[in-house]
């Protein structure tokens, strides 16, 4: 299957396009955006991999023709897990929050949750193609981010917004001039995951507060996450706001700490190399 038959893209205007992979039929189905600037490009999470990502963004030419632009287009990981990582071997230029540099660069596929199965893939990207063979491949990254770090794309901004409890080195990048936010797995339209490894649920419970802040004090218009659709304010405040709520009762310390169980035991039997 080629590149131009296993994504699809949408474009959002002013630059963004929201990018899919077709053929990968699950919740884990991360959203891969891509974000023009007047200096520099930039892809938010990438997907499996299984396809060719930069092939796909040349082949629909989504950057456009500018003879003066020579930066390559960088590759930002909201964070190492499998479904944003996958495809980040494919570019020159790789971003990633410093807490999961050693994960990515040593294709650690235990604390990249490397979790895929035959039944979510609808069309096999090769022939032959089966998911026990799937591994995040090892990636050097080229940007080792920090809170605060402002990635300048000449015509717009964005900062590093440092939110763990996801995973350690999860963050959401803030083009704050056009009040978007693009969480990556801190926030979505969906139940949130506490229970994984190198989840945390204290740090999550923090980065949800800031989150409410970022609300409260007006910074933030629409969010662009990375599963399900987009969404506004009110319900980013909403969202946050409900797991302030519950992450702190007894059911839920419970529930957290039956599937983290299960979860880690489960990823250590698929990718035991990894987890040493």
């Amino acid at each position: 299957m080629s590149a131009a038959d296993w994504y699809a893209h949408k474009s959002l205007g002013d630059g963004l396009f929201w990018i899919q992979e077709r053929f990968y039929q699950s919740d884990n189905r991360a959203n891969i955006w891509l974000l023009r600037g007047s200096h520099q490009d930039v892809v938010i999470d990438t997907g499996l991999g299984l396809r060719s990502l930069p092939e796909y963004i040349d082949v629909k030419g989504l950057l456009g023709k500018d003879p003066q632009r020579k930066n390559p287009l960088l590759a930002i990981a909201t964070h190492a897990h499998f479904d944003h990582s996958g495809g980040l071997h494919q570019f020159q230029q790789v971003g990633v929050h410093s807490a999961e540099v050693d994960a990515l660069a040593n294709g650690d596929n235990f604390e990249t949750v490397t979790w895929l199965s035959d039944r979510e893939i609808a069309e096999a990207p090769s022939p032959g193609w089966r998911a026990r063979h799937y591994k995040v491949k090892a990636v050097q990254p080229t940007h080792i981010l920090q809170e605060g770090d402002v990635i300048n794309l000449g015509d717009r901004q964005l900062t590093v917004l440092h939110m763990p409890g996801h995973s350690r080195g999860s963050i959401c990048l803030h083009d704050r001039d056009n009040k978007l936010l693009f969480s990556g797995d801190v926030v979505y339209d969906g139940s949130m995951i506490d229970w994984l490894p190198y989840s945390h649920v204290s740090d999550y419970i923090s980065s949800c507060e800031r989150l409410v802040g970022l609300v409260d004090s007006e910074q933030v218009d629409q969010v662009l996450p990375g599963h399900y659709n987009t969404f506004g304010a009110k319900r980013l405040h909403r969202i946050a706001s409900a797991y302030i709520s519950r992450a702190g009762t007894c059911p839920a310390k419970f529930s957290t700490f039956a599937w983290s169980t299960v979860a880690g035991a489960a990823l250590w039997a698929c990718n035991p190399r990894s987890a040493c």
